[in-house]
């Protein structure tokens, strides 16, 4: 980003955390949701909850600084910090829930974490830092090093120190930190903890911002279906393969295994429990850190399943507009055809094709299958009236993703892998693009599926007015689980 004065003067008047380090009540705003979302680790709070811890902080200051600071109500403080021209809280309501919950921003987070690195420390640790920046610098090395020669004379070194350490262990001499230094690692870890929140939510943000753009987009489309998916497909492939995406899904895949978080569990345990640290008197939350990490990541996971949410809604829309103007086309044709009845044209005024006849072979025909008996209750039921239109029912599309999963199950038997171009073959598509974008939902969940770029499928299907359409998607290689 340029640091020039333009820059800095749009800054100043556009960006959340600016207005909040400039506002009339910045120290109101700023130690409150530094208490209430910071120091405790809270990711979300309910509405209640927030309102109330807001009224106990202007009650106390107004009995410290008079009854005429703060005039206004918790409520309305919280929804003029929520608001678009201030940007420093998230109001928004979860699924399955009707009350309103507050998140912070990444601006308001930034601008916590400014605000108190201008206070002054008690201790400041460097040496971990140092240490921090050596261990980088020598992994950039290491992994960008393509020389197998220097790769085994680097890794030959390590050894050779390892050996050492060894054998001083072996010999009675332990090296161990002092309290010092495991104050200093200790602090350095905080931040890093802190910060590692402080990236969820911006990368939350990110697809957030996505979602909205592509709700926004749908609700003024009136091209094909298509060209939108293949708008909304690039930006979330942009945000996915972007390296902020790469690091998040790695660090993801890092945090989930059952592993990892046992190690981290009881690494944890032992060092809250040096004395040392204890004399530093560290949250207790500190226990389950990791399982912050894990749902602030499921907090960013769920809003991406949104986006994909939001997709099947869009072409489930459309498919049912359509078959509503099919049935409004074949209702004008019997209204005038009706007309006609009593004044039919003269001469020829319709060709008809050549008539063939039709053979049905007997092995075409389906298999008797045994008709389903349900289980009929014996209810009273109660009489109402209610004006509804019965044909919306009708013309509703479903996809069957558990019908999907069962062809792609029944086309890896006897084989390894199979492509999602080759399943389509096999099992037609009945319900159009609704059933592709349903298989590609499909490959995207499951663990095993491989994407080859550089191979091009083409996917055909008959729509309902007799046209056959056609897709290209890279080549989709769907796995069966070892």
């Amino acid at each position: 980003m340029p640091f020039d004065f333009t820059t800095l003067e749009l800054l100043r008047a556009n960006h959340p955390a600016w207005r909040l380090l400039r506002a009339q009540h910045a120290p109101l705003v700023a130690s409150f949701l530094q208490r209430v979302f910071i120091v405790p680790n809270e990711r979300v709070m309910a509405q209640a909850d927030l309102v109330e811890a807001l009224e106990d902080e202007l009650f106390a200051l107004r009995q410290q600084l008079g009854g005429d600071v703060f005039p206004g109500s918790a409520q309305s403080y919280l929804n003029d910090w929520a608001d678009n021209d201030k940007g420093w809280l998230r109001k928004f309501y979860p699924v399955g829930t009707d009350e309103p919950h507050f998140d912070l921003t990444p601006a308001t987070e930034k601008a916590l974490t400014w605000l108190e690195s201008l206070t002054e420390r008690s201790f400041v640790g460097t040496e971990s830092r140092l240490l921090t920046l050596f261990d980088l610098l020598r992994q950039m090395n290491e992994g960008s090093q393509d020389d197998p020669q220097l790769r085994l004379a680097e890794l030959q070194k390590r050894r050779n120190e390892i050996d050492a350490e060894m054998a001083q262990v072996m010999a009675g001499n332990i090296p161990l930190l002092d309290e010092t230094a495991l104050k200093d690692r200790f602090q350095q870890f905080l931040q890093l903890a802190r910060e590692l929140l402080t990236d969820f939510r911006e990368v939350e943000h990110n697809f957030r911002t996505l979602d909205r753009r592509v709700r926004e987009r749908i609700a003024r489309w009136e091209g094909a279906k298509g060209a939108l998916l293949e708008q909304i497909m690039g930006e979330r492939d942009a945000i996915a393969d972007s390296d902020q995406g790469k690091s998040f899904r790695a660090f993801w895949d890092f945090l989930m295994s059952q592993s990892r978080q046992e190690e981290l569990s009881r690494l944890l345990e032992q060092v809250l429990a040096l004395p040392p640290i204890l004399e530093m008197r560290p949250d207790i939350r500190l226990q389950r850190v990791h399982y912050d990490w894990l749902e602030a990541g499921e907090h960013t996971q769920r809003t991406v399943a949104r986006l994909s949410e939001q997709l099947r809604r869009f072409l489930d829309d459309q498919a049912w507009l359509e078959n509503r103007r099919i049935m409004d086309i074949l209702h004008s044709v019997e209204s005038r055809a009706l007309d006609l009845r009593e004044h039919q044209p003269v001469g020829h005024f319709m060709p008809l094709s050549d008539t063939s006849v039709s053979v049905d072979l007997a092995l075409e025909r389906p298999l008797y299958r045994a008709p389903f008996k349900p289980v009929i209750s014996d209810l009273v039921m109660d009489e109402g009236d209610a004006d509804v239109d019965a044909a919306i029912l009708y013309a509703q599309i479903i996809v069957d993703r558990a019908e999907l999963t069962d062809h792609i199950r029944q086309a890896l038997k006897g084989q390894h892998q199979v492509s999602l171009a080759e399943v389509v073959a096999r099992y037609p598509l009945r319900h159009g693009l609704a059933e592709l974008v349903a298989y590609l939902q499909l490959a995207g969940d499951g663990p095993d599926t491989v994407v080859d770029d550089e191979v091009e499928d083409h996917i055909s299907w008959e729509a309902d007015d007799g046209v056959v359409r056609r897709a290209s998607l890279p080549r989709i290689i769907l796995l069966r689980n070892q």
